[in-house]
């Protein structure tokens, strides 16, 4: 008997205003199985971020028809928060372009707030840490190559090595879905090419559900399998990354499609696997 593959993430007719009436995304559904890489494309403004947020709970959907399902549960509904939100988050991991490190504190406690959704609240704010807490973290940097800069402080590192840092923070988290806003967006090439392997390498080894915004077609093409292209908070196409075309995004996106060409490499060697 063959198994289907479950759904990890079920968005349907979403939409979200803000205020002045800008509507950031309308009626937005799609669904993503467990294990997919998925790459969420638009320039900017499409509405990439705010749906990641909505999908992790940072945002709340209008009222209405619309909802999020992640792993079965449902995660908001009619502009509605779950009321198991906090035990939810532990199973979403988000990481920011802005890494979202504090700087003056040695990496590992950075990576051990990983745990704050299941830690009583004193000990999160104490960094009362247990030996076994810190051994995963320590596993958790040592699977992103950077066990060596274990107590240095966030601030000295790299930005290539403070998105790898913000990535073993989901790993302590122990998440199942991983959301990337824009991880890449600030990183020069070299460090870019080590973020993605990282967050590929998450998907192929562990299972790790990823959905990773960007605005660069060359990056999609490379490190994922599918895209979710938004433009004007709408979703204008669901489908293999084979099919962006430089013809094919033109239509889509006119004028805008400069910006998501951008750094794009030749064909040759935007099909090689990352």
């Amino acid at each position: 008997m063959i198994r289907s593959t479950p759904v990890a993430v079920r968005l349907s007719q979403a939409s979200k205003t803000f205020a002045g009436g800008r509507r950031a995304l309308d009626r937005v559904s799609f669904n993503v199985q467990a294990g997919e890489r998925v790459a969420l494309l638009g320039a900017s403004g499409s509405g990439k971020s705010t749906l990641l947020r909505c999908l992790c709970g940072l945002e709340v959907l209008d009222r209405g028809p619309g909802a999020i399902e992640v792993f079965g549960r449902q995660l908001q509904a009619d502009g509605r928060i779950a009321s198991d939100i906090r035990e939810q988050r532990r199973q979403v991991g988000i990481i920011f372009q802005q890494f979202n490190l504090v700087g003056r504190l040695p990496v590992l406690t950075n990576v051990l707030t990983g745990l704050a959704a299941e830690l009583p609240l004193w000990r999160s704010a104490l960094a009362r840490f247990s030996i076994p807490e810190r051994a995963r973290a320590l596993d958790a940097l040592a699977a992103i190559g950077l066990d060596e800069q274990a107590f240095q402080r966030a601030s000295t590192l790299s930005g290539g090595q403070q998105q790898r840092a913000a990535i073993a923070r989901t790993l302590v988290q122990g998440a199942r879905l991983l959301l990337a806003d824009e991880p890449v967006a600030s990183l020069d090439p070299e460090s870019t090419r080590r973020v993605m392997e990282q967050l590929t390498a998450l998907n192929r080894d562990q299972g790790m559900t990823l959905i990773v915004s960007l605005h660069h077609v060359s990056v999609a093409r490379r490190y994922c399998e599918r895209v979710i292209a938004l433009r004007d908070g709408s979703l204008v196409f669901d489908g293999p990354v084979s099919a962006l075309t430089p013809t094919f995004l033109r239509e889509l996106y006119g004028t805008a499609v400069e910006e998501l060409l951008q750094d794009e490499a030749p064909p040759s060697d935007l099909c090689q696997a990352a």
